[in-house]
């Protein structure tokens, strides 16, 4: 299986080095549309929730999220995947591959199992010119996703541990942002700052499933989710770097629907998707199917990239302002 992998890795340069270094699929040459008047985006952040839908937001629980929802575009109904667990939708999320084709069917880490052999955003965004992930998860199923790589820090807590909750997140990665621009970093880990940055809050799902979908509870923890997002934009505000800054929202279950439990009636759930920020239409609400296998390649078009290979993630083309425009090949983005 490494070794499997470690060819399809070498084929990936050949062809970015056959096509000057742009994500480009074969055959097919890029759109060139007219110049942003907006500076290009240079950071992408992926807020992943869990027990969250349209009627989450209802009596003014996330404030956070109704901005960028009121400046951005969205749907309410992507379509997620079967079954409907957490391990094999963010595993999807992330490989842009059904969970038919990445295999992973489970919903607790499995040491023996291994990690994803197929590209995942984070392979796909380092061979597009050193484009470097940090991801924050809180849910120890997840550490079957976190394959060690030299251009990807992962981050990891879960619920077997009680400080483990939003508000300690935001705080691991404010740590992480203080070392980020220190200039030192630490060992060869941190060097600047991601360019992608993946934060998974998963307190309200947790929470609705355990003290029911209509309790107080539920909709503190509501509130404690869209707290810990503002802080994680304003640490992105205080850097100077909001301007350049797309922020990309999505689920991996709805509302009544447990994210550590198959339900029983074996239904493809839908959830809210939501992008905003740097060049993406604003008080847009999105008509073209999405579903949430279409996010990787809808960060990659973001930064200007495109995609080949097996995925089967297609960029959300609707939310864009401008037709797209190439990253200038193997370019080294500012921080």
């Amino acid at each position: 299986m490494i070794r499997l992998h470690g060819i399809l890795v070498a084929l990936i340069f050949l062809i970015l080095e056959a096509s000057s270094g742009s994500l480009t699929p074969l055959g097919a040459s890029p759109t060139v549309g007219a110049t942003p008047s907006t500076p290009p985006t240079e950071h992408v952040i992926l807020f992943v929730l869990e027990g969250f839908s349209q009627d989450s937001m209802k009596g003014g629980t996330m404030p956070t999220l109704s901005r960028l929802v009121k400046e951005g575009s969205v749907t309410w109904s992507a379509t997620a995947v079967k079954p409907a667990l957490r391990l094999p939708t963010m595993a999807s999320l992330i490989t842009g591959l059904p969970v038919e084709k990445h295999g992973i069917t489970w919903n607790a880490f499995e040491f023996s199992r291994g990690y994803p052999r197929s590209p995942s955003v984070f392979d796909y965004l380092d061979l597009s010119g050193g484009r470097d992930s940090a991801i924050f998860f809180m849910d120890e199923s997840l550490y079957q996703l976190a394959r060690p790589e030299p251009y990807t820090d992962y981050q990891m807590c879960g619920p077997l541990k009680p400080e483990c909750n939003p508000d300690r997140v935001v705080s691991y990665i404010r740590q992480y942002f203080k070392k980020a621009t220190s200039g030192h970093g630490y060992g060869h880990a941190i060097l600047s700052l991601p360019h992608f940055l993946v934060v998974h809050l998963p307190e309200a799902g947790r929470v609705g499933a355990a003290r029911g979908w209509g309790s107080k509870e539920y909709r503190e923890a509501l509130r404690t989710v869209d707290r810990a997002m503002a802080s994680i934009l304003d640490l992105y505000k205080e850097q100077g770097l909001l301007k350049r800054t797309t922020v990309f929202v999505t689920s991996l279950s709805a509302e009544g629907r447990d994210a550590n439990q198959e339900q029983a009636d074996g239904a493809t759930p839908v959830v809210p998707w939501i992008a905003s920020g740097v060049g993406i239409k604003q008080g847009h609400a999105i008509h073209q199917p999405v579903s949430i296998i279409d996010t990787g390649a809808t960060v990659m078009r973001t930064l200007g990239l495109q995609t080949h290979t097996e995925w089967e993630s297609r960029p959300v083309e609707e939310i864009f302002q401008f037709a797209f425009v190439a990253a200038a090949p193997n370019s080294s983005m500012p921080q």
